[in-house]
């Protein structure tokens, strides 16, 4: 049995709710092969709907940081512990 017929058996015993699960993922999926050399998840002859944008335009701004947090993050969470539990 090749893969595909064995993903399409499968398919056949799901119920509705797992098959909309399905559905979604396999959005994800092809969303995810549109990807360009420059990381965009958008072709280049498009730029992004507002739906694409607005699941991330919450997060805009709602954090500062330090620009190097990534590399020092362990320094940085030692310095606010110590100063929020410092009597441990």
């Amino acid at each position: 049995m090749t893969p595909i017929e064995q993903i399409q058996q499968e398919i056949q015993t799901l119920n509705p709710e797992a098959l909309n699960l399905v559905c979604q993922f396999i959005q994800i999926l092809k969303k995810g092969s549109q990807i360009s050399p420059h990381n965009q998840i958008y072709p280049s002859a498009s730029a992004p709907t507002p739906s694409d944008v607005a699941d991330w335009s919450d997060f805009i701004g709602c954090v500062s940081a330090e620009a190097d947090l990534s590399v020092n993050y362990k320094t940085y969470l030692t310095e606010e512990l110590e100063q929020k539990y410092g009597y441990r």
